[in-house]
């Protein structure tokens, strides 16, 4: 993939380049009312090309951390549920426990006082 990268930004050069050296007569802008300043033609489509590119690049950095923000809320929550589960989890282990030892302790007591009846009689 890099190199894919490499020579897309190599032939997007080439293309500058080649192209400012075609267009080099001053052209005038007009920035604001009275303001006029004359660069060549080449320059400023490449100024033009490159605050684009910044833009673009701010833009991708903002849905990066939008993203990242709902990403992170996403998360948070999924830990909070995953949290409950696990108290939930343990508290049924508790109980069917309990449930293991009833059972056990009738048993222990049903076996004692049939003793206590054989001992009796």
């Amino acid at each position: 993939m890099r190199q894919v990268n490499f020579v897309v930004i190599f032939v997007i050069c080439l293309a500058l380049v080649l192209f400012g050296i075609e267009n080099t007569e001053p052209v005038p802008i007009h920035i604001i009312k009275g303001v006029q300043v004359q660069a060549p033609l080449s320059i400023e489509l490449i100024l033009a090309m490159g605050i684009g590119a910044v833009f673009a690049w701010v833009f991708s950095v903002w849905t990066r951390v939008q993203r990242m923000v709902e990403t992170g809320k996403e998360v948070r929550v999924r830990d909070t549920r995953i949290q409950e589960l696990e108290e939930d989890v343990e508290r049924y282990k508790a109980e069917i426990e309990q449930q293991r030892l009833l059972p056990a302790a009738k048993t222990v007591v049903e076996e004692a006082t049939t003793e206590a009846e054989l001992v009796s009689q």
